[in-house]
């Protein structure tokens, strides 16, 4: 199944067989790394003791030394390249202290660098992309490579592509010295927002988060038609509100839901498809989304909360659109739901473990308040710790006076975050997790949380990897200018149409995302060509959010696919067949995107609120016949005629021109009318 030759892995073998985190994990030496990975990230999120370049600089190290440690400790049975590895591991962590040892001196020779500057410089950037090749394969260090012989060697190549040329210490400079190479704002980004996040989604999930979720969904959709995969969608679609990665959305909530739905009749690829398509929503559905919208706010200078607002209603689109395609499979297949008495109660559910939903319901309200995602993600990660261990305490005591202290431990907690301060925080957790050693239960609870560290520092390392490596292709774009000169090129071949420009953005994104994650997908369409769509009046976030919309699907759409991978790998199905069905599952989505741009107040960007009620008005109904064009199948199977004529109102309704809306409009009410009017006749007879 591994797309990747040689030493790389991939990615979705590494999340859901553990083949690399899950051996280095059972490693008693890994095990502290991470430990001190995941103590170093919240001590400086929460005391801001060092500046900003020690704290990327020591962030990479600790990356680098986990993914060089890991290998070691796979690579047991040879001497010679456990010893290789760790000493590889040894060099990166070292040399991320160059920048704190020698913090002043940089900044007095700022632009100047120096041999040793030189030397480190070019150790480190090797061994960034070392980590990477080993971690992800050839695809991203070889395009990431490309970049770097452009900038040393550009100066060779005709016009308009050619540059004014530049010295080796300037490119070392670029890349290492400062903050517009590999320690440039998606490193930022990892160093901060993102593994606190990270952190935040791995505590909850060790405290039952999972558990509340999947039962919250059987007990809402599961005894509906197709419940079974309802219950995929609707339970990925809630992970996604706390875990922003659609790969470990696939293997937390798939291990689950796939053997459910192919229990229930559903056939291994579709089931596979299903959970791959729901999971990869996550990355977009607030209120924590993936990395990239950390990124996004940092390069576009916006709160996250306008993020999360542009990104929330597409969102919803998406998943309802992979609901509206179980539902029509489902239709197709002749498959229900379960019985009743098979589901569990959502609102039984929600009574035994609604303290779960606590720290998620303060980091929606600060970051919906103002507050910075550092300060909302620190927040939640505390109240979450605060929770699981105050409601063992509250569990093992029992009765009124377990139920007391536990209310009372939240009040005052909740208090000194707003009123006390981080010191009084800290030593709520310490209490508690010093009374948690002593009670009855309350070790198991301690060890959850160390694992919670332990699995928040192994989630960390695959998007911290890709966030570092990738800086050394936004270093060569701001260094040399390429970018300016692809622009022009794409606005000369689109011809000033956008319609066209869209089109192409989307081509690129799905075939770039194909073999390289989605951050660098994001980071490099962006910077190419969200500029155009600017210029041909598309607002920033609206372009920004297309290219992320379309990297995220390019994990679906094969020959590289590698949410499906994952999912197939569960579903003991065949990856490339899964790839296919996710692209079906995932078709009625498709339209989403290039609604928002023709009309952005379907992120909320300009216009009434009956404007955005209009447009979700026209998605959904979009949405719904384009599902049962895709599918052939509405009230019952569509003849091919019927099916052109679905898509065909569905594309009216896309349209931009406003004549069309009333056609489409008209169209679909005629085209279900006649439809129901036949499915009824067929019944009858």
């Amino acid at each position: 199944m591994s797309q990747h030759d040689g030493n790389g892995v991939d990615p979705s073998e590494i999340d859901t067989k553990g083949e690399v985190f899950g051996h280095g994990i059972e490693s008693r030496p890994i095990f502290w790394i991470a430990i001190a990975f995941s103590t170093f990230q919240i001590v400086t999120a929460a005391y801001s003791p060092l500046s900003s370049l020690p704290v990327r600089s020591i962030h990479v190290g600790f990356l680098l030394l986990l993914v060089f440690a890991l290998y070691a400790v796979i690579d047991r049975e040879n001497p010679l390249k456990v010893a290789a590895d760790w000493a590889l591991g040894a060099a990166s962590f070292a040399l991320s202290l160059y920048h704190l040892v020698f913090e002043a001196e940089l900044i007095q020779r700022s632009g100047d660098p120096s041999t040793a500057d030189l030397a480190v410089g070019t150790i480190v950037v090797a061994l960034v992309f070392e980590a990477s090749r080993r971690l992800m394969g050839w695809e991203l260090p070889a395009l990431c490579l490309g970049f770097v012989a452009y900038a040393a060697f550009g100066q060779y190549l005709p016009a308009p592509l050619d540059h004014r040329g530049y010295g080796f210490d300037q490119i070392v400079n670029q890349y290492f010295l400062g903050t517009e190479g590999i320690y440039g704002i998606p490193c930022y980004v990892s160093a901060t927002y993102i593994f606190l996040f990270i952190l935040f989604g791995s505590f909850l999930e060790q405290a039952g988060m999972i558990r509340l979720f999947t039962d919250v969904a059987l007990g809402t959709v599961g005894h509906t038609k197709g419940g079974p995969a309802k219950v995929a969608v609707v339970t990925s679609g809630l992970m996604g509100t706390i875990n922003g990665s659609g790969i470990a959305n696939v293997v937390t909530t798939g291990a689950l839901t796939i053997p459910l739905m192919k229990r229930f009749g559903y056939r291994a690829e579709f089931a596979g498809a299903v959970e791959a398509t729901a999971s990869m929503g996550g990355q977009i559905m607030p209120p924590v989304m993936g990395a990239v919208a950390f990124i996004m706010a940092e390069t576009l200078n916006i709160s996250y909360a306008e993020v999360c607002k542009a990104a929330a209603i597409p969102a919803l689109l998406y998943y309802a659109s992979a609901l509206w395609m179980v539902h029509l499979e489902a239709g197709v297949a002749g498959l229900h739901g379960m019985s009743k008495d098979q589901c569990p109660s959502a609102l039984g559910a929600l009574k035994r473990q609604w303290f779960l939903m606590v720290p998620l319901g303060a980091l929606v309200y600060l970051l919906l308040t103002g507050f910075t995602p550092m300060y909302s993600g620190t927040v939640g990660l505390a109240l979450t710790a605060i929770v699981i261990l105050g409601s063992s305490i509250a569990a093992n005591m029992g009765g009124m006076a377990g139920r007391v202290v536990f209310w009372l431990v939240l009040g005052v907690a909740s208090s000194a975050f707003f009123k006390l301060g981080i010191d009084v925080v800290v030593g709520i957790v310490a209490a508690l997790a010093a009374v948690n050693f002593f009670v009855r239960g309350g070790r198991e609870t301690l060890r959850m949380s160390v694992r919670g560290l332990v699995e928040g520092a192994r989630s960390a390392v695959p998007v911290g990897v890709a966030c570092t490596l990738v800086g050394t292709l936004i270093g060569t774009m701001t260094l040399t200018g390429v970018a300016g000169t692809f622009t022009q090129g794409l606005i000369a071949l689109s011809g000033d149409s956008l319609f066209l420009a869209l089109l192409l953005t989307m081509v690129a994104s799905l075939i770039l995302g194909m073999g390289i994650p989605t951050i660098p997908t994001y980071i490099i369409t962006a910077s190419l060509v969200a500029p155009i769509l600017y210029k041909m009046g598309v607002p920033l976030i609206v372009s920004h959010m297309f290219v992320f919309y379309f990297g995220i699907l390019a994990d679906l759409t094969p020959p590289v696919a590698l949410a499906a991978f994952a999912a197939a790998s569960i579903a003991r199905a065949d990856p490339s067949a899964t790839g296919w069905w996710s692209v079906r599952v995932a078709m009625a989505g498709f339209v989403v995107p290039f609604m928002a741009v023709y009309d952005p107040s379907l992120m909320l960007e300009g216009g009434t609120l009956l404007d955005t009620a209009y447009m979700v008005v026209k998605a959904l109904v979009a949405i719904g016949l384009w599902g049962a064009g895709t599918i052939g199948f509405l009230f019952t199977r569509l003849a091919w005629w019927e099916r052109a004529v679905a898509f065909a109102a569905a594309a009216l309704l896309v349209a931009a021109i406003p004549w069309t809306d009333q056609v489409g409009f008209v169209l679909s009410a005629a085209f279900v009318a006649w439809h129901w009017f036949q499915s009824r006749k067929a019944v009858a007879a």
